[in-house]
């Protein structure tokens, strides 16, 4: 066994979990991304992957792996980026252990990430979020354990993964009401309830008797509700929804526009940008900053407050022969 199956399973054990304490998303991203790319080595190297050496992973291989994430896999440049990410916290962990390695280490960390489009987030109106939530049928037990799971969504903003591990003991409803998380990052918060959402959860919580440590949202066998299962709940409502609702045909949703509703309802509510990234778990305020271009209302009241230029219609003139010359060019 060379030095990189030693350093590698190190670098899980003591790197991500015992000194990062890494979350269980982030261990599965990471590896997942370790198996490939130790199975793209092991195809042009022909050496197993626990005989492959650190030497051997350079950065002619890591941009070919990169090229073969793309254009064989046809992965993404956000996916491809995450795969980067997770070969440069690699490799920056070896650069500490192997330092005779230190050039063809300091190789691969230069590669750079890929710029890559942001778009507009997309996000439901008040119509949108009321059709959803109609869509939702409450004769059936399902119905209302989606009722409020959505519910709660569009009002806190909690991303799939923390509503999918939600426990009845994180919902408070007496004074104070309010939904305990531990987010991205593990970082700890409390967001409010309404009262119109509290009193949805004080029905949910009393129809069907389970212990504190249960899931807020189970499954009919009372397990916990995987993140592809919500994602197939959001995605059937929507179907049913956009009967009655036909803005919503044109609409990819999912459980992060949900999320994206809660933060533009915020917005639109004049709530500074500062107070969202705090409500949403913004790790910074760039990240919200995105809600801001997507907002139309704010740019409109924007240039509504501007005073009319005093342009003269009409098309340019050039006032000197130089300038009719640079023109016509």
């Amino acid at each position: 066994m060379t030095a990189l199956a030693p350093s590698l399973q190190a670098y899980f054990t003591d790197r991500l979990i015992g000194q990062r304490a890494a979350s269980p998303n982030t261990i599965s991203a990471y590896k997942t991304a370790f198996r490939l790319l130790l199975a793209f080595a092991t195809e042009h190297t022909g050496k197993a992957p626990a005989t492959l050496d650190i030497a051997e992973l350079d950065a002619a291989l890591i941009a070919a792996f990169l090229n073969h994430l793309e254009r064989d896999r046809h992965n993404s440049p956000a996916t491809r980026n995450n795969r980067l990410a997770a070969i440069h916290s690699l490799f920056t962990y070896l650069a500490l252990q192997h330092p005779e390695h230190a050039g063809s280490i300091q190789r691969v960390l230069a590669i750079p990430a890929k710029r890559t489009e942001r778009n507009l987030v997309t996000y439901l109106t008040e119509a949108e979020v009321d059709a959803l939530l109609n869509g939702c049928d409450q004769t059936r037990w399902t119905g209302r354990r989606d009722h409020a799971m959505f519910a709660l969504t569009i009002q806190t903003g909690l991303r799939i993964s923390e509503v999918a591990s939600l426990t009845r003991h994180d919902i408070t409803l007496g004074a104070g009401a309010n939904v305990h998380t531990i987010g991205k990052g593990r970082k700890e918060r409390r967001t409010p309830l309404v009262p119109a959402i509290k009193a949805v959860l004080d029905a949910w919580l009393n129809e069907r008797p389970a212990g504190p440590s249960d899931p807020l949202f189970p499954t009919i066998t009372g397990t916990r509700l995987s993140r592809d299962a919500i994602e197939r709940r959001v995605a059937r409502h929507v179907t049913v929804a956009g009967a009655n609702c036909p803005s919503l045909r044109t609409k990819h949703v999912t459980m992060h526009t949900l999320r994206h509703t809660a933060a533009m309802r915020l917005l639109h509510a004049g709530n500074d940008v500062a107070v969202i990234a705090l409500w949403l778990g913004h790790e910074q305020i760039a990240t919200t900053n995105l809600y801001l271009h997507a907002d139309m209302t704010q740019k409109q009241q924007a240039i509504d407050r501007t005073k009319p230029l005093g342009a003269k219609p009409g098309p340019y003139q050039p006032p000197d022969a130089l300038l009719a010359f640079l023109e016509g060019l």
